[in-house]
Parts: structure tokens; sequence; C-alpha cells
């Protein structure tokens, strides 16, 4: 059985003698994951069964709701320890989310040192390296020898947050090389850390802003990055954790924005308020965008109107409008989707955005090329008509280019606007698709088969 279900079942049966020995010989990350799994209730039951050890490190990982909810099941001594035993930057985060009475509360119940660097973290910008650094890193001077620094590291490694990477500095705490825990054990024992540390370093400032930090860790691939102060001395690090959970929040908030969430605001779940919202506000972010669609709509019939006589001559023009509409409409989705996750992940940079706008409408157009060849030989071969082949032919190519242009222009001008892109690009690239797409192909018709109509 997996763990959860043995969880439960040992609730169930109020056996929980047997259920503290299961813990105990669970994994860590069995144990978090079935954490999440279960009601508040009964995380509350299992989390009381842990070892003091175990449980302090599922505590810091769990989600901050997950963490109320367990410090209001205890006591006010239990809680002060728990939160007092959090990395500092754990524990901002926690104390950000509780209302501001019981955060104070909490931090003046702090021993002094931890209310200090609480408060230190507390002080800077929100969203910035230094908000969500740790102060718990480890120093080492560059006169010191390996036997010296390992020595260090072993006696200060269970207060600290990361060793994986060290930094070494001088008396006034500037940073002046760093080297990793695997340099430092494989090194001689006599061997000074001058001599093993990599002198260029990277380091972001306090003020930097915190997504950017997290970018940088992921393209640099590194486990922590240093945090410098105006006067270029280490302050904290940030660690790989934490640049991964901005990272998976900024994807989420920007998802959120490009489905139409942007002027949501508030501790409430976004989905949940337009879901189940007044209809009033739903309306305002919905209908403006249907109207305009309408219009287009609109237009898209008077072009069939217009060509009424076209479409009565010959009905094999007729047969691959849909066909048509159907490719120009896909490829114009897949463009909006690969510009909104890429703004999403960093990949596109709004500033180059002509570059990015250029890129994909050469994509679209040899996609196009390729399918309307193919599609116009079939066509040929179909109707016996080569003119209607080549017809469709260059209206795939010109449709399908077009649809991908204007999946990456419709979503990019509304986010320039601040409009709702997921109310509004959809709708409109398909309105201006179709009314692009038909004329185009009416057009060619018209010049292509005038002597058959």
């Amino acid at each position: 059985m997996e763990l959860r279900e043995r969880i439960l079942a040992h609730i169930e049966n109020r056996d929980m003698g047997d259920l503290k020995a299961i813990l105990a010989d669970a994994e860590e990350m069995e144990i978090l994951q079935a954490m999440h799994d279960i009601s508040p209730e009964e995380q509350v039951i299992a989390f009381r069964l842990l070892a003091k050890d175990c449980a302090l490190s599922v505590f810091e990982q769990l989600d901050t709701d997950e963490q109320q909810n367990l410090l209001h099941s205890f006591t006010d001594e239990k809680t002060v320890e728990y939160v007092n035993e959090m990395a500092p930057d754990d524990r901002v985060r926690l104390l950000d989310e509780m209302p501001a009475g019981v955060a104070k509360k909490l931090l003046n119940s702090l021993s002094h040192e931890e209310r200090e660097a609480t408060s230190v973290l507390m002080g800077y910008e929100d969203e910035t390296a230094g908000r969500i650094m740790t102060t718990e890193f480890i120093s080492l001077q560059r006169n010191m020898t390996a036997a010296k620094a390992l020595e260090k590291v072993r006696k200060q490694a269970a207060d600290k947050e990361s060793i994986y990477t060290l930094y070494v500095t001088d008396n006034t705490r500037k940073l002046e090389g760093v080297l990793s825990l695997k340099d430092l054990v494989c090194a001689n024992i006599d061997d000074k850390i001058e001599d093993i540390m990599t002198r260029r370093t990277i380091s972001v400032h306090t003020s930097d802003d915190q997504e950017e930090v997290a970018r940088s860790m992921q393209e640099l691939d590194l486990l922590a990055m240093p945090v410098t102060d105006s006067e270029g001395r280490i302050v904290g690090i940030v660690t790989i954790d934490d640049a991964i959970d901005i990272l998976e929040a900024e994807v989420t908030e920007d998802i959120f924005k490009h489905a139409g969430f942007a002027d949501v605001t508030g501790e409430a779940d976004r989905s949940e308020v337009l879901i189940n919202g007044r209809l009033s506000r739903i309306w305002r972010v919905r209908l403006p965008v249907l109207l305009v669609t309408l219009v287009f709509g609109f237009l898209a019939a008077l072009i069939m109107d217009g060509f009424e006589e076209t479409l009565e001559a010959m009905i094999g023009v007729a047969v691959f409008i849909p066909l048509i509409m159907g490719m120009s409409g896909d490829v114009g989705t897949q463009s909006s989707t690969v510009f909104a996750r890429g703004v999403a992940l960093g990949h596109i940079n709004t500033k180059k955005f002509v570059r990015h706008l250029l890129k994909e409408t050469w994509i679209g157009f040899t996609m196009g090329l390729a399918i309307g060849v193919g599609t116009g030989v079939i066509a040929a071969l179909w109707f016996n008509m080569p003119m209607l082949g080549l017809a469709v032919g260059i209206a795939i190519a010109v449709t399908m280019t077009l649809a991908a242009l204007l999946g990456f222009l419709v979503p990019y001008s509304l986010l320039k606007l601040k409009l709702d892109q997921a109310a509004g690009s959809a709708p409109i690239i398909t309105s201006l698709k179709d009314i692009s797409g038909l004329l185009v192909y009416f057009v060619l018709v018209s010049i292509l088969l005038s002597n058959m109509l």
C-alpha cells in the first residue's frame, strides 16, 4: 500500500502506535507527498507522530497554508519552537502569509539571533534577492588550510541551509572567491583555500529582482547565488529550491495574466473569483471581445455574400473553405500558445519582439508552403482542375503565414495595451484570419478560374 493509504487506514482504526513506527521507517519525501494528499485534520495527526528532526524538515517544505494549519493545532510553545527552527527565508515567507498581528507575535517570540536574522530579511523590498535570501551559509578565509576549512564546515553544517558551495571572504565580508564542497574534500589537507578557490565570482545585489536572480541561477546551473550589499559584502545566498519556487510562481502568474486574470488581485483564488464571481464582472472581461468578433463575423459573411455567384457556379470552391479555415486556425492557435509560453518562461524578450515575430512568420510561411503544395496537388487531381488546386495551395500558404503572424502580433498588442489576452487573443485571431483567408481565397479563385465562372 502507498503511505497515504496506510496513514488513512491506521488513523481510521485509531492504531497510532503502528502508524508512528511506519512513519519512522518512511522516507522523508514519501512523507511529504503523503502530507500533501491527506486532509488538514489527518495532517495534524500524522505530523504529531513524526520524529522531531523529520517533522522540522517536512514542515519547512510544506506550502504556507499547510504550515499555518499545522501551527494552529500546536500549543504556543510548540509553534514558537517550529518557527524558530525554520531557515530565515522560509520563516519570512510564512510570516508574510500570516495576519500581521499573528506574525508580529511570533516574531517577538523568537530567539534574539533568529529574530534579528528574520528582521533583516523583512527589511528588504518584496520580490527582491534580499527578501528571499538566507543568511545561513558558510564563509571561509583565503589563508585557511583545507583541513581547517573542513573542520569549520563539519561544525557549522547542521545549522546551515546549504553547504555545497562555500564562499571565501576577507575580514570585511567582501566576497573574494568560491569553491564547491567537492573541491574542498578532494584537496590536500595542507592546501590553502586561495589556491583551490575560484576567484571569478558571480553574485547579485540585494535589490535585484527575484525572478531575474532565479533565471540567472537556472541558466548558469547554480545551486546557490551569493547576494551582496552596496559595498560588495556578502549578506546571504539564494538557494536553488527558492529559485525553483520563484520560477514556478512567476510562470503561474504569467499564465494567469495570459488567461485574462491580470485584473484579479488580493488573496483569493483568481480562478474562483472569475468562475464564481458576479455576472457583471465576468461580462466586463468576456463580452466586449465577443462583440468585436461579432462585427468581424459580419464582415466575413459580407465577403461570402459578395462571392455568392462564384460559389453557385463551382461547388468545388466551397469544398475547400473549411480546410483552409481549419489549417490557418490551427497555426494561429499554435503560434499564440508558443507566444504565451515563451513570455511566461522568459524565452521571448518583448524588447526584441520584431525578431521573434519575423521568425514565427517565416515558420508559418514554410509550413504553409509545404502543406499548400500538397493540398493544391490533391485538389487539382480531385476535381481535375489545376487552377483550382493552385488557388487552394496559394490560399493555404498565405492564410497559414498570416495566422502565424497574428498568433504573435495579437497577444503582444493586447499585452502592451494591458488588455485581457485570453478573452481577446483567440477570438480576434480567428476573426482576422477568417476574413483575410476568405478574401485571399475568393480573389484567387476569381482570377485563376475566371474563364470557368
